[in-house]
């Protein structure tokens, strides 16, 4: 008798067919975890500010540029490590990633001066960028196609558990360099769990022709067709042409124009929100509590995303959180009252990290494995131009006493022409990752 022939298939197809199983769910929690790590690790100095200021001797603009120091430092870190995923691999990129990040990161904790604060800050952004850049597209090669979206957006959970992280240790530690060390230290450790917890793409490894390889890992996985001949997509690895070019630019483009837009909504609000809060008479202790609730509000806002977004697909849902986001901030930027505050802040946490949680599944199956980390990499990098200019750009309007509805109205502004980008996007849901 002759051996029978192995079937093709390409290896999205082996993730159509695959149970959620209990590796999985280990899978998402050391990479929810590395999420939640990136979280804090991006706002741990938001709630510090006072402490950061007084300490070092800076004022508000050097305390504005301390808080953009780490997001400066991963526009070009996204750059390179997106690329660097694509060819090496998603694994060793989170391993080094976070592992160089936690050295640089507890070094700036003993900084002397904002200078060697900011020098250092923007150095340990570079490292932490490529843990950062690759977390969403390493899970969405990992679990089955059926889950996809909905795994994705509980992964997005993550940032309001990172936020809660650092506000809790702003509230009993309002030390700056406290809140940078003990971030440091626990992405260090984890960077090894990740390692031990979380196998290779096997969407990468066919790009890079190991199919024994990848067939282990679909195995693991529980893929009833792990013994398939595995097929992939093509195109030239980690290109960044690739991305505009042919049909791929006409994608391309406007979702990065709408990681820009999108992202300078929410930084440009986030990174100022305790000064903007104290304008509105609230002390440092009820900030805190405020925005301790919003990020409550935000995790039912992502819960109810991944299972509309599951039923009705990711554009529509996106389009409409949103849209509701908007309305939630124009409430709260025409607050009265206590109450309007709060209710409108609510609406803006729930709708506007809800959208997020869609937004980082779609964004990333847009683009073919051969280029997935590489558009990760620039989609990353255009959030951070943003998350770094916003914060400068509402400091200069806070220094020319522009009222708390102008800023509002400002960052509402770009939630608009979030949605306006968002229209021509393809729906994703269900498809099979090329």
């Amino acid at each position: 008798m002759t051996a029978a022939v192995p079937r093709t298939l390409p290896v999205g197809a082996a993730f159509d067919r695959m149970p959620f199983t209990r590796r999985h769910w280990l899978i998402g929690l050391a990479l929810f975890t590395a999420f939640v790590i990136d979280s804090w690790e991006l706002v741990a100095l938001v709630y510090v500010q006072a402490d950061l200021a007084s300490s070092l001797g800076i004022d508000a603009a050097t305390v504005g540029l301390v808080l953009s120091a780490l997001s400066f430092g991963m526009i070009p870190g996204a750059l390179l490590w997106g690329p660097v995923a694509d060819r090496i691999g998603r694994r060793p990129a989170c391993f080094w990633s976070m592992v160089a990040y936690s050295v640089l990161a507890i070094g700036s904790a003993f900084a002397l001066d904002a200078t060697m604060l900011i020098a250092l800050r923007v150095v340990s952004g570079f490292a932490l960028a490529g843990v950062y850049t690759i977390t969403f597209p390493y899970f969405l090669e990992l679990v089955p196609t059926r889950v996809r979206g909905r795994a994705a957006v509980y992964l997005s959970m993550g940032w309001p558990i990172g936020l809660l992280c650092a506000i809790g240790a702003s509230s009993v530690i309002r030390d700056w360099s406290w809140q940078i060390m003990l971030a440091g230290a626990a992405a260090g450790g984890w960077a090894f769990v990740l390692r031990a917890v979380v196998p290779e793409s096997p969407y990468w490894l066919v790009a890079k022709g190991r199919q024994e390889e990848a067939r282990v890992v679909l195995r693991g996985l529980a893929s009833p067709d792990a013994e398939a001949e595995l097929t992939g997509s093509g195109g030239r690895i980690g290109n960044p042409l690739e991305l505009f070019r042919g049909g791929l630019a006409r994608v391309a483009i406007p979702a990065l124009l709408v990681n820009f837009v999108f992202s300078w909504g929410y930084w440009g609000l986030q990174n100022w929100l305790p000064t903007l809060l104290a304008q509105q008479g609230l002390t440092l202790d009820a900030s805190l509590a405020f925005a301790a609730l919003s990020a409550l509000m935000m995790i039912p806002g992502y819960l109810s995303a991944s299972v509309l977004t599951a039923r009705f697909g990711r554009k529509k849902i996106f389009l409409l959180y949103v849209l509701a986001a908007c309305a939630g901030g124009f409430l709260f930027g025409t607050a009265d009252s206590l109450t309007q505050l709060y209710l409108g802040n609510f609406a803006l946490a729930f709708f506007s990290l809800g959208a997020w949680g869609v937004w980082n599944t779609w964004n990333g199956e847009f683009y073919p494995t051969a280029s997935r980390g590489t558009g990760a990499a620039y989609s990353v990098a255009m959030q951070l131009i943003a998350s770094t200019a916003a914060p400068a750009a509402i400091g200069l309007l806070l220094g020319q006493a522009s009222g708390f509805a102008v800023i509002m109205l400002v960052i509402n502004a770009f939630l608009v022409a979030t949605v306006l980008l968002a229209l021509p996007l393809p729906e994703t849901e269900g498809r099979t990752l090329t």
